[in-house]
């Protein structure tokens, strides 16, 4: 690691290869707390590459505990978080309205590191065990075309670094591999990030894993479409930037978007959502992530139609039915 380290400071940088070893002998405890920390402050100092990202992702992969759902062609909506904004859950809840009009969704996340509530504090908040049974998951998919992963229960690799980010208390590229795990490898993703160069970053890194995938940033530094701002989306045959108004969206205010002081009040919010009782702030910043998810899956359909097809899920119940069955056989 020493000389590592000595190559990293003279502004050098890993191949995809060598990346993968080094996460490899981390998760194995063949560095100390001290090598770690230097390491990870290396990219604090400066950019990623896309061979390094995709080299630490290919190490945590391999590592993983395996979920083979392949079958059902998922997709994952998810945030790199860091924006500090502190929005309510809409990754999530647009889950369940993509999952509600008829997409597999499989989402992967945590607990929330840069906001009050991630996606497994609301579902801990409805009663939800987290659970790594394949059979459960499989239920789940079948009956409520949904299924959750909670991230430590599936990605053990993790836990070596666990100490070190905790003691160093800042954002480190630990976070940013969270969307590029999931275990199921989905087929399809969409991807909230919460600057441009991190945009580009995973737009490359997604076109060397074949996923297909939508990479959103809202210029004002929102980690999601906020509705807030133009915004840019970045797909593997265009790249846009968009104003609320060109797809007929009222632009909203930051403070429409908060998540609240506690996971009870970000859990509220969340079921104002699902229950279409939400502010219309709310309600379209769901659906307008929801319709580009949809959009990724479905590239030849205009966002106009994937618009229609995410409104009609909340505003119908069928989101809402989705998430109660959810509940019911995760509880």
């Amino acid at each position: 690691m020493k000389d590592i380290l000595y190559r990293l400071f003279e502004h050098q940088f890993l191949g995809k290869e060598e990346a993968k070893v080094i996460l490899q002998n981390i998760a194995e405890g063949k560095y100390n707390d001290c090598q770690i920390s230097s390491l990870i402050t290396v990219f604090l100092m400066r950019n990623i590459s896309v061979e390094e990202l995709t080299g630490f992702r290919e190490a945590l992969l391999e590592m993983r505990v395996p979920v083979d759902l392949s079958d059902y062609k998922v997709i994952d909506i998810v945030g790199t978080g860091g924006d500090g904004k502190n929005t309510f859950n809409i990754s999530t809840a647009a889950c369940f309205a993509v999952a509600g009009a008829g997409y597999p969704v499989v989402k992967h996340g945590n607990y929330g590191a840069t906001s009050v509530s991630g996606a497994s504090n609301v579902m801990e908040q409805h009663g939800v065990i987290f659970s790594k049974d394949i059979n459960k998951l499989r239920e789940s998919m079948e009956k409520c075309n949904m299924a959750y992963l909670h991230a430590p229960l599936f990605n053990p690799a993790l836990k070596a670094v666990a100490p070190v980010r905790k003691n160093l208390g800042v954002r480190t590229f630990f976070n940013m591999l969270g969307p590029l795990v999931n275990p199921v490898i989905p087929a399809y993703q969409l991807l909230g990030v919460y600057n441009l160069p991190l945009l580009r970053l995973y737009s490359y890194t997604y076109q060397e894993s074949g996923t297909r995938f939508g990479v959103v940033h809202s210029l004002d530094g929102y980690d999601e479409i906020s509705l807030t701002s133009e915004f840019k989306v970045s797909m593997p045959d265009m790249e846009k930037i968009y104003t609320p108004e060109m797809i007929g969206f009222d632009r909203c205010k930051e403070e429409e978007l908060f998540g609240g002081e506690t996971i009870g009040e970000a859990a509220a919010i969340f079921d104002a959502v699902l229950n279409n009782t939400a502010t219309s702030a709310q309600k379209n910043c769901v659906i307008v992530n929801a319709a580009f998810a949809i959009q990724v899956i479905c590239p030849e359909k205009r966002i106009e139609e994937c618009i229609a097809e995410a409104r009609e899920s909340l505003e119908s119940g069928k989101a809402l039915n989705v998430f109660k069955k959810f509940i019911q056989i995760n509880k």
